[in-house]
């Protein structure tokens, strides 16, 4: 016999191996990567401020390629471009190894700067 038995005497055909690249694809779905985009931001920012909006991104994804627009709001005063930095190395970090796509581009807009209570405290103002 050359089939294979599959119980109660019935014979199966022999599995043949499909090669991988003709088993199917995966697709990830944009909002699926900006989602994990957006909470890379939020790892990189840190605590936010009481008013401050969570960071949001929007993603073009091309084959495997994800293109990510982050925006954010930030506690002032601060480095300005090293958060950004620190943002754009988390996000592609993350998308990296979470989705497995490269990400060339991280744009980071900054929508909103928050005054830390502690600076309005030192500089004698009140809200």
């Amino acid at each position: 016999m050359t089939g294979v038995s599959g119980g109660a005497g019935e014979l199966l055909e022999p599995r043949t191996v499909v090669p991988p690249g003709e088993r199917g694809a995966t697709r990830i779905a944009d909002r699926v990567v900006a989602k994990v985009a957006a909470r890379a931001a939020l790892e990189a920012v840190g605590a936010l401020h009481p008013d401050a909006a969570r960071p949001y991104a929007t993603v073009v994804v091309h084959h495997d390629t994800a293109h990510v627009r982050v925006h954010l709001e930030l506690d002032y005063p601060c480095d300005v471009g090293a958060r950004c930095g620190q943002v754009r190395h988390q996000v592609v970090h993350r998308v990296r190894g979470l989705v497995g796509m490269a990400v060339p581009e991280v744009a980071v807009h900054v929508e909103r700067l928050h005054l830390a209570a502690e600076y309005d405290a030192r500089q004698g103002r009140t809200r």
